[in-house]
């Protein structure tokens, strides 16, 4: 007899979804987490309410002249409280490479991209949304200040009220992006701290000295306009440098060159 030889019957394969697939709703949970775990997170929230009302009630109880708005007195801390959004998203990058947590993080989540846009849109919401909130506290406390003047905070015009809160919210927000982006392409914490106090704060000093330096230097005067913080003053009190829309279109370029080079540099490098 001969015997008869069946060929083993192919291998089946069955796709199964992973459920715990990355995805950027998830990074995004993520990113929050370890964000609100940070102590170092709601200190900096935390000093930045106490300079932004203490600020703004020294200025209202200081200035008294004609044409001074109080809302002017709510939204000039901003000044100050800049340097630590950019602080808090400069090392909310930072503090990562040098635990090596970022390491766990692209494990979990390959694509670097969505790192990249989890965390700006984390920090991005949180800062707005905190500093929304800090700067109406500070309306109420400068409203029952000048209110002994017969002065008040018009709410009826959202024009010269909540605009200039939610354009100084805006600011805070791209304040804290450039942090994130220099954090991700100097990646430590120094450097990246020092860039970006550098850019929201020295260089709009440094060129404002250049302003009585004559005619042949204003041309350093005009460019400084588009600095992160000369437009983030344009934005939220229209008419003190540059058009509104420009204004705007400025902050959106330093945080879209901000990110796109973080993004190229996570492509580029290895964590």
């Amino acid at each position: 007899m001969t015997a008869v030889q069946t060929a083993p019957a192919p291998a089946v394969r069955v796709r199964t979804t992973n459920p715990y697939r990355s995805s950027l709703l998830r990074t995004v949970r993520s990113e929050w987490i370890k964000l609100a775990t940070l102590r170092s997170t709601w200190w900096s929230i935390a000093i930045v309410t106490v300079l932004t009302v203490g600020i703004a009630v020294l200025i209202a109880q200081a200035v008294d002249i004609p044409g001074f708005a109080p809302i002017q007195a709510v939204v000039s801390p901003i000044q100050f409280t800049m340097l630590l959004a950019g602080v808090l998203g400069a090392i909310s990058v930072t503090g990562e490479y040098s635990t090596g947590m970022v390491r766990s993080t692209f494990a979990a989540t390959p694509v670097r991209g969505t790192v990249l846009a989890a965390k700006a849109i984390v920090l991005a919401v949180f800062l707005f949304v905190s500093s929304v909130i800090i700067f109406l506290a500070a309306a109420l406390a400068v409203s029952g200040i000048v209110a002994s003047r017969d002065q008040s905070i018009d709410w009826s015009d959202p024009a010269a009220s909540f605009q200039p809160i939610l354009a100084a919210s805006v600011a805070m927000a791209v304040f804290a992006l450039i942090g994130v982006g220099f954090g991700f392409i100097i990646r430590s914490g120094a450097g990246a701290i020092a860039a970006t106090v550098g850019l929201l704060f020295v260089l709009p000093v440094v060129s404002s000295m250049f302003g009585i330096a004559g005619e042949s230097w204003q041309w350093v005067s005009d460019a400084a306009q588009y600095l992160p913080m000369v437009a983030a003053q344009s934005a939220i009190l229209p008419g003190s440098g540059l058009d509104e829309p420009v204004a705007y279109l400025t902050l959106a370029g330093w945080v879209a060159a901000g990110l796109l080079g973080a993004w190229t540099v996570l492509r580029t490098r290895d964590a």
